[in-house]
């Protein structure tokens, strides 16, 4: 089998594109009118060949070889900075951004398929294009034209790196409690002073220089997230002079070992506000949005990736008999002719091209302006690939038995990387208070749950429509209790019984669109659709019965209990 065939599956993704969302009737809209089903084909096409040749290679690599601080400065091997750049050569990085930026023009859909192939292939290299793609969209959305012009088309091109830069060591996920400074100065820059954690990228030598989106408050300004600004610092002033920004540690992580994290210490670094002050945190929502639906993606691309080859490996391993085959000179058959090992396969499979499914749909609701739509499906579309990749990657491993636990095989490094993602930006936990507390509120969960009964009509799908009813009521009943502490106490089995109502709808529409097919794809979308249907929706009914009680358990549970 060709290594490209393991890392996605080029069939899959044109189903998904073009049989299901129909993405080629985009270039109705002006935006992509001068593309073409082959032009998105053509770009795709590139992204699996770049993703084979020039990431797959080194991934193993990037997790046996670290990067390293030596003498104040990160050290990586010498694989990361020739993929990038010719990720960057071959315009993948401004790929869904506007022409007059030196972009494509592409539908984000297509872009996210693309970004898809390099985080299957290798995400710890990847991850370096994904922070500065995210961070250049949002200097396109709030920065003066002056920091845009200087800085955004270095970045696209590969010259220049972007991070975000929001957690500190004390406050972690709860940015109100951040304490970096930012003095104003004369000259109409400000003096940035603090310590950040856990910040990707955050110091390398993969080009000419660094600019990170500092969260941060001006002295005298209101306290808590009001307070917050965004700054521009680089990591090389215009002048060429190196900015007091120290790297002072890196971060040793489980997984995504090929992307450095870092602690920074900015000590009187010169910035630049980005957007109005006191914005700063709307501001970084744009970069952390789009970043959370990457995390989603990521995670989907890695769970798809450890499913083939774990397909691959049932279909070659011999091992046991039939159930009922008693003579063992019997020849032993293929893993897979073994019911439980294609039932870790059909889970995977559903998992897998479920959460691939998911956040392509969310790239089409930005192409064609769904944004309330996109806002509500954001927490589900960054955490529910993350937690059920990661059990399809378990899987994986589980398939590949004793195998599955040693280097050799890439599937225990699959898992090691998809870990990180229930905690990359913003935990289950900080989703699903997101979800329940603020976004079913709004217009955008009516009309998922008007998609989701259309689907269940067209499919007469009884279980479907019986599970988004149920969902409904509890999510009243929840809203009506005037307890926040209470109403959201459960909320991560919220974000959970949610999430896989949704992906279930999605499996439901995907079957829909299979039509008469009989071919093996086809079968296989109604296999892992059925599959969804009987084994995995009916967990979201005890689910929604616990949260329906507003059960205390978590909240009387005393401290020093634990």
């Amino acid at each position: 089998m060709h290594e490209r065939d393991l890392i996605l599956s080029r069939r899959d993704l044109e189903f998904l594109l073009h049989d299901w969302l129909r993405v080629e009737e985009l270039t109705a809209l002006p935006r992509f009118a001068e593309h073409s089903r082959e032009t998105f084909d053509a770009v795709l096409e590139l992204a699996a060949d770049l993703a084979t040749e020039r990431f797959a290679p080194h991934n193993k690599r990037n997790d046996a070889e670290e990067p390293r601080f030596e003498e104040g400065r990160v050290v990586l091997h010498d694989e990361v900075a020739p993929a990038l750049r010719a990720a960057a050569e071959a315009g993948l990085l401004s790929a869904t951004m506007d022409e007059s930026a030196g972009g494509l023009q592409l539908p984000h859909v297509v872009g996210t398929a693309v970004q898809a192939w390099f985080h299957a292939a290798n995400v710890g290299t990847w991850a370096y294009a994904m922070l500065t793609v995210a961070n250049a969209n949002l200097l396109l959305a709030h920065a003066a034209p002056e920091l845009v012009e200087r800085y955004v088309p270095d970045m696209l091109a590969g010259r220049v790196h972007g991070t975000m830069c929001l957690s500190e060591p004390q406050a972690g996920s709860s940015l109100a409690d951040i304490t970096t400074r930012a003095e104003p100065r004369s000259d109409g820059t400000h003096a940035l002073t603090g310590t950040k954690m856990w910040i990707s990228g955050g110091d390398h030598e993969l080009g000419e220089n660094i600019v990170h989106l500092v969260l941060a408050k001006v002295p005298g300004g209101p306290p808590g997230v009001k307070g917050i600004s965004l700054f521009l610092v680089p990591k090389v002033l215009p002048d060429g002079t190196r900015n007091p920004v120290v790297l002072t540690g890196i971060n040793h992580k489980m997984g995504w070992r090929g992307t450095v994290n870092t602690v920074l210490s900015f000590e009187g670094a010169t910035g630049w506000l980005v957007g109005a002050e006191g914005r700063g945190l709307a501001a970084m929502f744009h970069m952390m949005n789009e970043a959370r639906v990457g995390v989603g993606a990521g995670a989907a691309a890695l769970a798809y990736t450890g499913y083939l080859k774990s397909l691959n490996y049932a279909k070659s391993r011999p091992q046991g008999r039939p159930a009922g085959a008693k003579d063992p000179s019997t020849p032993m058959v293929p893993i897979i002719e073994h019911a439980d090992v294609r039932r870790m396969l059909l889970a995977q499979k559903a998992y897998a091209e479920g959460a691939l499914a998911l956040v392509l749909y969310c790239g089409m609701l930005v192409d064609t302006g769904e944004r309330e739509l996109l806002e509500v499906l954001t927490p589900i579309a960054k955490s529910w690939p993350s937690q059920w990749g990661l059990e399809a990657n378990a899987l994986a491993i589980q398939v590949h038995g004793g195998y599955g636990y040693t280097r050799e095989y890439d599937v225990e490094q699959h898992y090691r990387d998809n870990r990180l993602n229930p905690i990359h930006e913003g935990t289950h936990g900080i989703q699903g208070a997101d979800l329940l507390g603020r976004k079913v509120r709004t217009p955008g969960f009516g009309q998922l749950c008007a998609r989701i009964a259309d689907t269940a009509a067209r499919a007469g799908s009884k279980e479907l429509q019986q599970a988004l009813d149920r969902l409904v009521e509890v999510t009243e009943i929840l809203h009506a209790h005037p307890d926040a502490e209470e109403r959201l106490a459960n909320a991560s089995v919220y974000l959970e019984a949610a999430g896989h109502i949704v992906v279930a709808w999605l499996w439901v529409d995907q079957a829909l669109a299979t039509g008469d097919r009989q071919d093996a794809l086809a079968r296989g979308k109604r296999a892992a659709a059925q599959y969804f249907l009987r084994f995995e929706l009916p967990k979201v009914g005890p689910q929604l019965d616990l949260l329906a009680t507003l059960d205390r358990t978590t909240l009387e549970t005393d401290p020093t209990w634990l």
